[in-house]
């Protein structure tokens, strides 16, 4: 019994390093991208140009993904993320000496996000992989959930800290990043857990065997793909700039606070997740809580009114949050530990594709439709799309308990 006490502690121990290597990580990597942009900004004046800096961090990472997955399940997972924090750190260092030395060019800061797209493919599947590694599988839910509370104290406090220092120059921000990436490293370094490398040869065949496997296996499929298409309908951020200015008439300020109210919503339920996980008919409460965040998202689309936007976009949050804890704790759950890198990476180009598309999606049906016609539309189109998997993928949607 003591051993077991021990080996419990230990584990509890590493899961809290990695967790807060997770949040230097994050929070350090939404400061870059504020400053990156802005300093971009300042040296062109182009929109095109900050279209251009998503676009060059999306397409590395949208084709090493997948070998990114192959490496999570035959190397050290721990390290592959450490190394993927200290090559972040090392940009960071590079923007300072070149903001300090005035070679801070548009080629440049392309070449870096370049990099920096891909860092985080590597870094994606390495990541979402190890925590099921550190965690008994009875406290995974939990675990998830805790995870992705910090997630969103990143998401919402980065950009805030990042625009904050950059008042004092865009060094300010760039060493601070690079101090919490170098954090980060050193804390991923020390997370202890045991390594069981996958033995298969490196082929193509075994670098695309976690599409295979999803395929193979309709629950993972039904979950991973939900994400893909509800998000990819039911998204409004990017038309957010366009409620704040001309229908709900707020400037700056409220597009801000327009912003955050999702990863707010997020933050709050994924504490009561941590709290009080799912216990029971996993299934059909993620299908709801997949059908509450389309309902959430036409309230906000009809609304002319700022803070009933304000709680529906944060309703859109909770209701994503249920769906991401449940989503990821099922994925892990039903994947064996050879396998989890390849899987994560799947589900990661399925998250990627889903942000990317669905701005594409909204711009192009707003341009036809309207804003609000898009956005009503794509909530529509999610309740639909939770409707539609409770038939196509019965085995989801009968899903009871987590475990």
């Amino acid at each position: 019994m003591p051993d077991a006490s021990l080996n419990q502690l230990l584990e509890i121990r590493s899961f809290m390093r990695f967790w807060l290597a997770r949040l230097g990580g994050i929070a350090a990597n939404q400061m870059l991208l504020v400053a990156v942009s802005w300093h971009l900004y300042d040296i062109t004046g182009s929109a095109w140009d900050l279209g251009l800096v998503g676009l060059f961090q999306f397409l590395p990472a949208l084709l090493m993904t997948l070998p990114a997955g192959h490496l999570a399940d035959r190397l050290h997972r721990g390290r592959i993320f450490a190394a993927c924090m200290a090559v972040q750190a090392a940009l960071a260092l590079l923007l300072v000496a070149a903001t300090q030395g005035g070679f801070a060019t548009r080629g440049l800061i392309f070449g870096i996000s370049i990099v920096l797209g891909l860092a985080r493919a590597l870094q994606m599947p390495a990541q979402q992989a190890l925590t099921p590694l550190l965690v008994p599988q009875a406290l995974l839910a939990r675990a998830v959930a805790v995870s992705s509370s910090g997630v969103q104290v990143a998401v919402i406090g980065g950009p805030a800290l990042g625009g904050l220092l950059y008042t004092q120059g865009a060094s300010t921000v760039y060493l601070t990043c690079a101090g919490l990436l170098v954090l980060s490293c050193a804390l991923a370094l020390a997370v202890h857990y045991r390594h069981q490398p996958a033995t298969d040869s490196a082929t193509w065949r075994t670098v695309l065997a976690g599409v295979e496997f999803v395929w193979r296996h309709k629950l993972l499929l039904g979950a991973t793909s939900l994400d893909l298409f509800a998000v990819l309908l039911g998204g409004a951020t990017a038309l957010l700039p366009i409620y704040a200015r001309d229908i709900l008439h707020t400037g700056p300020q409220g597009l801000g606070l327009l912003r955050a109210a999702p990863a707010v919503g997020a933050l709050a339920m994924s504490l009561v997740l941590a709290r009080w996980p799912l216990q029971r008919h996993v299934g059909h409460k993620l299908l709801a809580a997949v059908a509450g965040f389309g309902l959430a998202t036409v309230v906000f689309g009809v609304s002319e009114h700022f803070f009933l936007s304000l709680l529906a976009l944060a309703v859109t949050g909770a209701a994503d949050n249920i769906s991401v804890v449940t989503r990821q704790t099922l994925v892990q759950l039903e994947t064996p530990d050879a396998m989890r890198g390849r899987v994560a990476a799947v589900n990661s180009i399925f998250i990627g594709a889903s942000n990317q598309l669905g701005e594409f999606e909204s711009g192009a049906t707003a341009a036809l439709f309207g804003p609000v016609g898009s956005v009503v539309m794509g909530g529509v189109g999610t309740v639909l799309v939770a409707a539609l998997w409770l038939r196509l993928f019965p085995a989801l949607a009968r899903r009871d308990r987590m475990v």
